[in-house]
Formats: C-alpha cells, sequence, structure tokens
C-alpha cells in the first residue's frame, strides 16, 4: 500500500489538528498543531515522519511550495533520540535541495518538518515567553526576553546570547483572566558596558559558524567578519542600525499576555510548572508563533507505542 503523503498544516481537517495536536512523538509539530488549532499565527508546514523515502519528501515539498506560494523551504527536525550532534535546523534552500538534507534526518529517525521561509537575518523582534507557576491552581510569573532587528529565535532558546530587554510579571493567575496594569510590569535593560557589541559579535559569530556555513554561503573557516561582509554586501543592515527593542516589546505587551494566558488554559498537561514558546516579527511585519515547550515534556518518547498511550 502506498503511503499517504503528508498534508500541509493549514489543509489538515478539524479532526486530523486534534490528533496531531495530542501526538507527542514529535513535539514541535504537535506544538505547532495546538497554536494553529488556537488561531494563533504559525508558519504553514508539512510533517514528514522516519519511513518516507526521498520521493515522498519531494511531492511533500512541491506540495507545500504551491500552496505557499515559494521555491525556498525551511527544513526542520523534530522527535526521535536526540544525539550530540542535534541538526540545528530553521534554514531555508531551493526545493531542488531538500530532498538530499531530508534523507539524512529521516535515516536517523527523526521526523522532517517542512515549512515556508523566513529571512532570518531581517526579523523585526523576537521575544522568548516563559510562564511559570509553582502548581495548579497558583499564581506564576510571565517573563517575556527581547531582541530586536537582526536577531532570531535561535539566539535566545540556544545561542547564549542575552537579551536586550526584559519584562517580568509576578502574580500571574493563569487559572482566570485578568490584564496586568502597567505599573505592574517589571521592565529592565541590558545595561552592562559594551553589551551590545559583544552580543552583535556573538550573533555574527553563531550567523558564521552555523546558519550560513549550513546553507552554502561561508565555506571554509569563516568568522564574525565574514559573516558581516556578506550581510552588509545583502543590504541585510538591521543588526547594525539602533534597536528599539523596548519600544517593540511594549507595543506587543498585552498581546503577549493574552496569547500566553490563552496557551496556559488550552495546553494538554494542565499540570505543567513551566511553558515556554517563542514569537517573532518577521521583516514583512507578519508575526508568528513557533514551538510551544513543557518543561516536563521537553523530549519525545522514544518508544512511538509508548508515546501514543
Amino acid at each position: 500500500m502506498a503511503t499517504a503523503i503528508p498534508l500541509p498544516l493549514h489543509a489538515l481537517s478539524t479532526s486530523e489538528l486534534t490528533a496531531a495536536a495530542k501526538d507527542r512523538r514529535w513535539p514541535k509539530w504537535q506544538t505547532m498543531a495546538l497554536l494553529h488549532s488556537l488561531k494563533l499565527p504559525v508558519l504553514n508546514a508539512c510533517l514528514i515522519p522516519p519511513g518516507h523515502g526521498t520521493a515522498s519528501v519531494r511531492v511533500a515539498a512541491h506540495a507545500l511550495a504551491a500552496a505557499t506560494g515559494t521555491e525556498r523551504l525551511m527544513i526542520r527536525s523534530d522527535g526521535g533520540v536526540e544525539k550530540k550532534q542535534y541538526y540545528r535546523g530553521g534554514n531555508t534552500f531551493p526545493l531542488d535541495e531538500v530532498p538530499p538534507r531530508a534523507a539524512g534526518l529521516l535515516a536517523d529517525g527523526r521526523a522532517v518538518i517542512l515549512a515556508e521561509p523566513t529571512t532570518r537575518f531581517a526579523n523585526r523582534l523576537t521575544v522568548l515567553v516563559r510562564m511559570d507557576r509553582p502548581a495548579r491552581g497558583y499564581p506564576g510569573s510571565l517573563t517575556l526576553e527581547a531582541l530586536g532587528p537582526g536577531y532570531d529565535v535561535a539566539d535566545l532558546t540556544r545561542g547564549q546570547i542575552p537579551p536586550q530587554v526584559t519584562a517580568h510579571l509576578d502574580d500571574a493567575d493563569w487559572n482566570r483572566y485578568q490584564p496586568p496594569r502597567w505599573h505592574e510590569w517589571k521592565i529592565t535593560g541590558d545595561r552592562c558596558p559594551g553589551g551590545e557589541d559583544a552580543r552583535r559579535h556573538r550573533r555574527l559569530e553563531r550567523l558564521a559558524a552555523q546558519t550560513l556555513s549550513d546553507s552554502g554561503h561561508l565555506h571554509g573557516t569563516a568568522g564574525a567578519e565574514h559573516a558581516e561582509a556578506w550581510l552588509r554586501e545583502r543590504g541585510f543592515l538591521q543588526l547594525f542600525r539602533p534597536q528599539p527593542t523596548r519600544e517593540a516589546l511594549a507595543r506587543r505587551i498585552r498581546r503577549l499576555f493574552d496569547d500566553a494566558f490563552l496557551l496556559a488554559r488550552a495546553h494538554p498537561n494542565q499540570n505543567w510548572h513551566c511553558l515556554a514558546t517563542a514569537f517573532s516579527v518577521l521583516n514583512e511585519s507578519r508575526t508568528i508563533y513557533w514551538d510551544l515547550v513543557d518543561g516536563e515534556h521537553k523530549y519525545a518518547a522514544t518508544n512511538p507505542a509508548a508515546a501514543r498511550n
């Protein structure tokens, strides 16, 4: 029997979306389905589980590209047993490069997520959203960590780059909606001398060593100066301009609180202690959420049968 070709996320029926939002084998895909079911903005994407070959990847890639009007797709990986050399996804490639790049991930037992592309060099705002509480029924807190133009989500989640601005809210009631007053937020900026220069340099080092080398834009031993030259030559100047991060975060702080409350109430594990998601304002002012991480269930179950129980 032929294996069904995976459907794009935005084409799933209500029942298919509900099933995807409950399947813990693929944590990123699970939470993308949950976010989409809650009408929160996410990239259109498709999941290709292990067991599919490159022919399936090729057909799924062309179907998603046609649905999104693009000739390039982002590659991410999901589920399976994470190894020390974890694939750092999020880069975008031409359609003909997608199947061979996906093949190695599928062979390692990881699912592949293909998503519509973004320009990760030109984001306007990136926010890491963290919800905490000691136990169900108790008040907790909300923390927003933000980076401005030219940075991306990976800088906050795994790049060891400190936020430019942090907004913190104590006594957040995750059971009863009560929007905070402005004075209840504690908003602080990074005041470390030379902090912005160090942050920018770290960003450029990461771009050279990971993003631009993986995508084939830089070769050999490349450093921060090579990444800076590459960005400037192509007009990606956001990283080198003023960073109005505090103002950008302030304009969206109410929306982020409302969305966080919705996610806290809708999460399948109502005994959660820590939830986190990431929010981006892309270059074209489109906003998206990425994944929703439950601190107690960060990694996929290694036994697919157990994960379904």
